[in-house]
C-alpha cells in the first residue's frame, strides 16, 4: 500500500505538471477552490459540495461560496420573473456560461504580505481583521484573530500578537528541552 504524498512533494509534482504543460502556476489551493465554484454553478447542491470537499457544514461553505450562490439566488428569481410575471430579464447568453473553462477562474488577493507577517484582512460588515497561525513545537497548528476598527489599529495588533504568539512558542521550546534534560 502506498502512502500518501508528503503536501511538498504533490506540490512540487503539481509544479513540475503545469511546467511541462506550458501553463502558469497555481495552488492547490485554487484547483479545490475552481471546483467548487464549478460545482455550485452547474448545479451540485450546497450540501453535497460541502461533504465533498470536506467542509464540517455546509454554513461553512455558503460563507466561502457566497459570491456563487449570489448569482444562483439572481438567476432563480428571473426564472421566477419569467415564469410568473412574465417579465424577461436580462441573463447571461447560453454561449457565455458553456464557454467557461478553468482559466477563468480569478482568486481574490489582497496586498501580498510577507511570509510570517500574519494575514490581514477587512470582514463583510467593515471591521478589520487579523490573523496569525504558528506551529508549536508538538506540530500542532494554533491560530488567533484580532479585530479592529481601522486598519492602522488592526496591523498594530498584529504585530502585538505575532510578538506574543513567537514568545509563548520559544517559551514552549525551552520548557520542552528543559523536560528533556531533566529526563
Amino acid at each position: 500500500e502506498d502512502a500518501p504524498l508528503a503536501p511538498a512533494a504533490a506540490s512540487h509534482r503539481l509544479s513540475k505538471i503545469l511546467s511541462h504543460a506550458g501553463c502558469k502556476k497555481v495552488r492547490f489551493h485554487d484547483l479545490r477552490h475552481v471546483f467548487a465554484t464549478n460545482a455550485l454553478e452547474h448545479g451540485m447542491d450546497v450540501k453535497t459540495l460541502s461533504t465533498v470537499i470536506g467542509h464540517v457544514s455546509s454554513a461553512t461553505t455558503l460563507n466561502v461560496y457566497a459570491h456563487v450562490t449570489d448569482d444562483m439566488q439572481r438567476q432563480a428569481a428571473a426564472k421566477i420573473d419569467r415564469g410568473i410575471g412574465k417579465v424577461e430579464i436580462p441573463t447571461e447568453s447560453p454561449q457565455a456560461v458553456t464557454n467557461r473553462t478553468m482559466t477563468d477562474f480569478k482568486p481574490k488577493r489582497g496586498k501580498r504580505r510577507y511570509w510570517g507577517s500574519g494575514y490581514l484582512g477587512q470582514t463583510k460588515g467593515g471591521r478589520w481583521n487579523g490573523r496569525y497561525t504558528v506551529t508549536w513545537p508538538d506540530g500542532t497548528k494554533r491560530t488567533r484573530d484580532i479585530y479592529a476598527d481601522t486598519e492602522e489599529e488592526c496591523e498594530k495588533l498584529l504585530a502585538v500578537m505575532i510578538t506574543e504568539m513567537k514568545s509563548e512558542v520559544a517559551a514552549e521550546k525551552e520548557r520542552l528541552r528543559a523536560e528533556n534534560r531533566a529526563s
